[in-house]
């Protein structure tokens, strides 16, 4: 097994691009790579694909960047319990929870236009549903 991974094994093995490698490196989510003496390529950490595996999944269920870098530190943090880490995951639950409450109401608001509206037939100046998107309009 290699000790040092190049930028495009790394990606290749996270299943990302190299410009995300690069992008995460940016953004302190993994550690800025030295550099070879001889060629000057990068050399990668064999920890840092599975680092940006856990990046992208935690991405997946919503977390942002900034979320996912105190994530990271609570992995390395010897006193963090399993309830600091579920602390995080509940309050981005409630998070999730009020975007789809929010989603709901606009959904039925749009509805509500789009119903509104008929068959479609009226002239475009009198679109509700345009008109509804101008100010001092009431929809």
């Amino acid at each position: 097994m290699l000790k040092d991974l190049t930028i495009g094994r790394v990606a290749k093995e996270s299943g990302v691009g190299v410009e995300t490698v690069r992008f995460y490196e940016r953004k302190g989510l993994i550690q800025q790579p030295k550099r070879e003496q001889t060629g000057g390529f990068r050399k990668y950490a064999p920890d840092d694909p599975r680092k940006i595996r856990f990046i992208k999944r935690a991405q997946d269920f919503g977390f942002t960047l900034r979320e996912i870098k105190d994530l990271l530190n609570l992995k390395t943090t010897s006193r963090t319990t399993c309830s600091d880490v579920k602390r995080r995951a509940d309050g981005k639950l409630a998070e999730i929870d009020a975007k789809i409450a929010d989603l709901r109401k606009m959904k039925r608001s749009l509805k509500e236009l789009s119903e509104a509206c008929g068959e479609g037939k009226q002239a475009v100046t009198e679109c509700e549903v345009l008109n509804c998107f101008e100010s001092g309009w009431k929809c």
